[in-house]
């Protein structure tokens, strides 16, 4: 019998269909998942470099997205689009390596010997800009940090958000609105800044 996904659509370039390669990766079709790994791979990677200025640190969140992607695509229940739920999976994921790179650099500036040393002029950790905002995102609750990094980040919509993580609307937005104020006390930013930011659908 033909795996599922020998029978998806392509577009003009001859690429997979992703929203039908992962229905069928979450069957448990061993064929539709590697295609899907590796169709969204250079995908996954340029969110994780969103986050990540090095390239080898973006590289390595992006590994760890797709390993995770592997391990949990049986849970993408088709609620969202699958590249919203990929972009959420990649974010959480650079944002994991980010704290490993950070605990990896104090421990290092400490003079505490660590395996696989990174050399922090190399890091993303010392890149400055953007990781501000990932600094300050580390003092938020997850719930707020979450939102804020789908909406002022990845630029998805109010109800993108709330179909993502099954929650009503208004609650996206009051999370947003709390991030948001936050945000603005540990970075000393005015709102307008961040509610400004490039590329948001409303």
């Amino acid at each position: 019998m033909l795996s599922a996904w020998r029978a998806v659509k392509t577009t003009e370039a001859y690429e997979p269909d992703i929203e039908t390669l992962a229905r069928a990766a979450s069957t448990g079709d061993r064929g539709a998942l590697n295609t899907l790994l590796a169709a969204v791979r250079p995908e996954a990677l340029r969110v994780c470099a969103r986050f990540l200025p090095n390239r080898e640190d973006a590289e390595e969140a992006c590994q760890d997205t797709l390993l995770a992607l592997a391990r949990g695509i049986t849970q993408f229940e088709g609620r969202s689009s699958f590249r919203t739920w990929l972009h959420r999976l990649a974010a959480n994921r650079a944002r994991s390596t980010y704290q490993v790179l950070r605990r990896r650099a104090a421990g290092e500036a400490a003079g505490a010997p660590l395996p696989d040393r990174a050399d922090p002029r190399r890091t993303s950790v010392v890149a400055g800009n953007r990781l501000d905002l990932l600094d300050a995102l580390e003092g938020l609750p997850g719930d707020h940090a979450e939102v804020a990094v789908l909406r002022d980040l990845l630029g998805l919509s109010y109800a993108e958000i709330a179909t993502l993580l099954d929650v009503p609307e208004g609650t996206v937005k009051s999370r947003i609105h709390e991030a948001r104020r936050r945000l603005r006390q540990r970075l000393g930013v005015l709102e307008k800044d961040l509610e400004d930011a490039p590329n948001k659908r409303r």
